[in-house]
């Protein structure tokens, strides 16, 4: 699991960040981007039942944290957008394979390793979750200590919460999920108000910043623009 002591937040959101872009994984264009952004408590999901929907903000909070220099999670609308991808053509895997044979201790070079598609794999593997929470603290997870909770997502990252092989991997999911939303374009529903590009001085969709990508160790003196034209 990160470390999500606040002096660390800035290192590990910049590694994060570098390595998703390596992999093709940051900022994906598959959410519906005609809704318009709205405050994190008046949210209505239109994937996630209110149970899964506490879930994913308490798991959320815990994987970037509000502590710190810098937005959490939940400053940056993330569970928004893991909503809205999960309802629209990631969330049922439209143009992927989805055939097996499947192999879940399968590296990740080899692609998505599961019969359900990533809704059902969060429709299944967060009761799933929450049953092994009960079973150690007698509480789901939403409802554990913040320490509490960041003991289960890390037992939930090394497989000692016993869930079944199709849902091995909802912990590597659900973190990739989680990034995605923080640094994605706001208008997928995450990343609200640009918040994570100004943290690590990204610009975001500016036409052109050619002239400083070689001056390494200064700091970006404009704020980012997002796709539509917004400017933090």
């Amino acid at each position: 699991m990160p470390d999500s002591r606040p002096h660390s937040r800035r290192t590990f959101l910049l590694a994060s960040s570098a390595s998703m872009a390596l992999t093709g994984l940051a900022m994906p264009l598959r959410a519906n981007a005609k809704e318009a952004a709205v405050q994190l408590d008046k949210y209505k999901p239109v994937y996630f039942t209110p149970e899964e929907w506490s879930f994913v903000l308490a798991a959320t909070a815990r994987l970037i944290p509000s502590e710190g220099d810098g937005p959490g999670a939940l400053e940056a609308h993330v569970p928004v957008f893991i909503d809205r991808e999960l309802a629209g053509e990631y969330g049922s895997a439209k143009d992927w394979y989805m055939q097996g044979p499947h192999d879940p201790t399968a590296s990740p070079d080899r692609g998505w390793q599961s019969p359900l598609n990533p809704a059902e794999l969060y429709r299944k593997a967060i009761p799933a979750f929450n049953a092994w929470c009960e079973s150690r603290w007698s509480k789901d997870f939403k409802s554990l200590t913040p320490e509490q909770q960041d003991e289960a997502l890390t037992a939930l990252q090394k497989g000692e919460a016993k869930l079944a092989p199709e849902l091995s991997f909802f912990f590597a999911t659900l973190l990739s999920n989680t990034k995605e939303g923080y640094f994605a374009d706001p208008m997928y529903g995450g990343n609200y108000g640009m918040q994570a590009w100004s943290y690590i001085g990204f610009p975001g969709a500016r036409a052109g910043f050619t002239e400083w990508v070689d001056q390494h160790n200064v700091k970006y003196p404009l704020g980012p623009v997002s796709i539509k034209g917004e400017r933090a």
